[in-house]
């Protein structure tokens, strides 16, 4: 490709992130703090369980919990996850590959990004405090949503926020529920697979890793879409 072709080569409206799992490695963090909230109880919590509920919204979460002999309300549930992962984040910022690097050269190109993601504000908040820059114009989080993720909401709100086209913007994502979100919001969507197989989902395209993919790699697919 020629340097004038490139150059033309148009970028993003903005930049969609979901958080955990694809900016942040937190899924072994989560899957720690409900093992030990189902084993407070007395229950048994295994992994191919903790499986089930990656990219699940919160109140999905904790209604299985409460299936495992958790007795408790699913807001305490909810409240009581998410400060342990916060904890673990303190001792340790479980970056994805490539994450940091991908978010630094968007905004440093003054592209804008919101995060996107069922965690709750207080959470998403401490991870976005964790980036060296303010990364994101605007969190859309669990608990500004009425409908969880595979549902378009969050996505939807996140394009109306920051004031653009959402058929022009690009969401990462890395869980089926999270993909199946942002492709029907109409998203451009950038699969990077984690935990999860996103094979036969409608991602635009599936990586392996964001470790060196930048903005052009991320415009081409946009490119691709709309070509």
């Amino acid at each position: 490709m020629t340097e004038s072709s490139s150059a033309a080569r148009p970028v993003p409206t903005a930049l969609l992130w979901d958080m955990d799992g694809t900016i942040v490695d937190t899924e072994p963090y989560w899957m720690r703090a409900q093992e030990e909230l189902v084993s407070s109880f007395g229950g048994t919590w295994s992994h191919e369980a903790a499986m089930t509920l990656v990219g699940s919204g919160l109140d999905r979460t904790a209604r299985i919990l409460q299936e495992h002999g958790v007795e408790m309300e699913s807001q305490p549930i909810i409240e009581l996850l998410s400060t342990r992962v916060m904890e673990q984040i303190s001792e340790r910022m479980p970056w994805r590959p490539g994450a940091l690097e991908l978010l630094t050269e968007a905004h440093d190109a003054g592209i804008p990004m919101a995060l996107v993601t069922m965690s709750i504000g207080r959470m998403a908040q401490h991870v976005a405090d964790h980036i060296p820059f303010p990364a994101f114009s605007t969190v859309v989080s669990a608990d500004v949503v009425t409908m969880s993720k595979p549902h378009p909401e969050a996505y939807l709100t996140a394009a109306e926020r920051l004031g653009i086209d959402i058929a022009r913007a690009v969401a990462i994502e890395d869980s089926p529920t999270g993909v199946a979100s942002a492709v029907a919001s109409g998203a451009t969507v950038v699969g990077v697979e984690h935990l999860l197989t996103l094979a036969g989902t409608d991602a635009h395209v599936v990586w392996p890793t964001l470790a060196g993919r930048g903005l052009a790699e991320v415009s081409a697919v946009l490119e691709g879409v709309h070509a």
